[in-house]
C-alpha cells in the first residue's frame, strides 16, 4: 500500500499503530478483512488494489518456493554455554516455566532467527523498535538472554471496569492478557483483605499475562516461532542473527493441538512439510511486506460471577 494512502499526522500516529504485514502466503481473505476493519481508511481502498498487491507478493513467494526449497530445514541451532546455560537452568525451575512447558520435551537452544518459520502475519513495528532500542546494538550474552526471556519486562497497564454488580472487564493494550486458572484461596492468603467477619475461604478469578518467553516448536528439522515475534523482529532489525530460545519438540501431529495455536494445528503440513514456508526474514523482504496504519485494539477479559446463599439438611446433601 502506498505510504501516501495512509494518514501521517502526529496525532494519528499516536492513536494508531504502524504494522508490517507479510503478504503473499495463502491468506488473502484475512488480509482483505483486516484492511477493511482495522486499517485507517481501509474501507475506502478498492479491493482490486489490495488483491493486486497481494498477488504480486504471492508471485514473489512462488519464486522463493522454487529457489529456496528446503531452506527451512537448514536452520542452525546450538546448545547454550557458560553463564546463560546456568540462567536457563534457573529459569526452567520457576513456576511460570513449569506451568507453561509441561506437555512435550523442552530445552534451551541458541537458534538462527532468519530461518524460523512464522505463522503470524503482522508485526507492530514501533513496538518492536522500542524493544530493540532498550536492548542496544551490542548486548552481552546475559543481557540477550534476559531480553529473549522477557525477564525485565515492564508489565502493560490494566484497567478494571465494573460493568454491573456481577460483571467486570479487565482491559489492556497488551495482546497477551489472559484469564488464568481459578484458585481456591485460604485465609492465610488474604491477610490484607478486609471482610465483615472471619474468612472461611475465597475463590480467586485470576487475570494476568503470559510469561512471553521467546519460544519455538520443533518438528523434524524445522523450527516454528511460537512466541516472541516482536522480540525476534527487533533482534534482526539490530543485526543480531542468533538468539536463545525455548524449543518444544513434537513427534506427532496430535501434539500440536496441545501446544500450538489453531492456525498451525489446523494446517501443520503447510508449516512443517511445504517446500518453502514463510520465515522470519520475509518480514524484511520489500517484495513480501507492506506497511499499514491500523487502529489500536484492546484486549478485554470479561469476568462474570454470581453468588447465592443456600441452606439444606443432611438428607438433602
Amino acid at each position: 500500500m502506498a505510504e501516501s494512502d495512509l494518514p501521517s499526522t502526529q496525532a494519528e500516529q499516536n492513536v494508531n499503530a504502524k504494522l508490517v504485514w507479510l503478504l503473499g502466503i495463502p491468506q488473502l481473505d484475512e488480509y482483505l478483512s483486516f484492511v477493511k476493519k482495522r486499517v485507517v481508511g481501509g474501507e475506502k481502498i478498492p479491493p482490486r488494489t489490495l488483491v493486486d498487491e497481494w498477488r504480486a507478493a504471492n508471485d514473489a513467494f512462488y519464486e522463493l518456493e522454487q529457489s529456496e526449497a528446503g531452506d527451512a530445514d537448514k536452520i542452525n541451532t546450538m546448545p547454550l554455554h557458560g553463564d546463560i546455560a546456568a540462567q536457563a537452568a534457573d529459569l526452567s525451575e520457576t513456576p511460570h516455566f513449569k506451568a507453561m512447558f509441561d506437555s512435550v520435551p523442552v530445552q534451551f537452544e541458541m537458534v538462527e532467527l532468519d530461518r524460523l518459520i512464522v505463522c503470524q502475519s503482522e508485526i507492530a513495528d514501533v513496538y518492536s523498535s522500542k524493544l530493540g532500542s532498550a536492548l542496544g546494538t551490542n548486548p552481552g550474552a546475559e543481557d540477550l538472554f534476559r531480553f529473549c526471556m522477557s525477564l525485565d519486562r515492564v508489565l502493560p497497564p490494566v484497567t478494571i471496569k465494573r460493568i454491573s454488580a456481577e460483571l467486570y472487564h479487565f482491559v489492556s493494550p497488551a495482546t497477551d492478557l489472559r484469564a488464568h486458572a481459578v484458585a481456591l484461596l485460604q485465609p492465610s492468603d488474604l491477610v490484607s483483605v478486609d471482610s465483615i467477619g472471619p474468612v472461611a475461604a475465597a475463590l480467586g478469578l485470576i487475570v494476568g499475562f503470559t510469561p512471553n518467553f521467546l519460544s519455538a516448536i520443533r518438528s523434524g528439522n524445522r523450527l516454528l516461532l511460537h512466541n516472541g515475534y516482536h522480540r525476534a523482529y527487533a533482534l534482526r532489525t539490530l543485526g543480531i542473527t542468533h538468539a536463545p530460545c525455548i524449543v518444544e519438540t513434537v513427534t506427532r501431529t496430535n501434539e500440536l493441538s496441545v501446544i500450538a495455536n489453531s492456525k498451525v494445528s489446523s494446517d501443520p503440513a503447510f508449516y512443517f512439510r511445504a517446500a518453502r514456508p514463510p520465515m522470519l526474514r520475509d518480514f524484511f523482504n520489500p517484495n513480501l511486506r507492506t506497511e499499514l496504519l491500523a487502529r489500536r485494539m484492546e484486549t478485554i477479559v470479561e469476568v462474570k460471577f454470581r453468588m447465592t446463599d443456600l441452606t439444606s439438611t443432611e438428607m438433602e446433601q
